[in-house]
């Protein structure tokens, strides 16, 4: 989980275009990683049970928002046991809003008062915790991928060990605190809220998987959904990735936990 400068993507691509980069792959003795992120779980909804058929027992995240999490969601995820859950903000509220000048949408902006923040953060790790058990695991995402930087040592005195949020990253991690983002957004958000596209989301994840092969690195690549937009064109785009990850010996997807635990056990 190491630090990445941003990451050009090609144009456009087509699935032919992914076989032959993860031929490549084969090629030097490697093998690609992905995770799944999926944002802003709080209850069983027709959207949510869409995307655990459409996971089929491939290793998701799903970021829950704490202060709405319902003990039903922990009951629908019962039986699923690659299914983690990751600590999502707290209401996922822009507070940003709150003060004049702050900037961007976020629910922890720099101008926020830290014992509020510290607040938020224990009191959700303890909801989780109580709903979900093991399954919900130390790694906080927040609302909009946005944190500041001033507030990143709360993560640790709430037990959080990772912080997960979109690359590219503007400046390196915080230290002290594992980092596991999301490289490939699948929705386009300003313009219209459905699929970005095959060929722009086959661009972006080859050129991710190339940055990586050139350079020998190993950082897992996060994709990331959100189930309450998905449309009918994301979905068929998430199952013949999938198709193609489970039929390639240079490609696996890989759980949060394990990613995690990499962290933990590195010198």
């Amino acid at each position: 989980m190491t630090y990445l400068p941003r990451v050009a993507a090609a144009n456009s691509a087509e699935w032919p275009d992914l076989g032959v980069e993860l031929d490549r792959w084969e090629e030097t003795g490697r093998v690609a990683r992905l995770w799944w992120r999926d944002d802003d779980a709080v209850a069983p909804t027709r959207a949510l049970d869409r995307l655990l058929d459409l996971a089929a027992g491939v290793p998701l995240a799903l970021a829950v928002i704490p202060a709405d999490a319902a003990r039903e969601l922990a009951a629908a995820l019962d039986p699923l046991p690659h299914v983690s859950v990751l600590h999502h903000g707290w209401r996922h509220a822009n507070r940003a809003a709150d003060y004049p000048g702050a900037g961007k949408k976020s629910e922890y902006p720099a101008e926020r008062h830290p014992v509020d923040v510290a607040d938020e953060l224990d009191e959700g790790r303890q909801w989780l915790r109580s709903l979900f058990g093991p399954r919900a695991l130390p790694v906080f995402v927040p609302p909009w991928n946005r944190f500041a930087d001033r507030f990143v040592p709360l993560l640790t005195e709430a037990g959080l060990t990772t912080l997960s949020q979109m690359a590219p990253r503007k400046a390196p991690a915080p230290r002290g605190i594992a980092i596991l983002d999301v490289h490939l957004d699948v929705t386009a958000w300003h313009t219209t809220r459905g699929f970005i596209g095959r060929e722009a989301a086959l661009g972006r994840l080859i050129a991710e998987l190339r940055a990586r092969r050139q350079s020998g690195g190993d950082t897992a690549i996060g994709v990331l959904t959100h189930h309450l937009v998905m449309d009918g064109s994301t979905a068929e785009f998430l199952a013949r990735l999938g198709e193609v990850v489970a039929g390639h010996r240079a490609a696996r997807w890989v759980g949060v936990r394990e990613l995690t635990a990499e962290w933990l056990a590195a010198p």
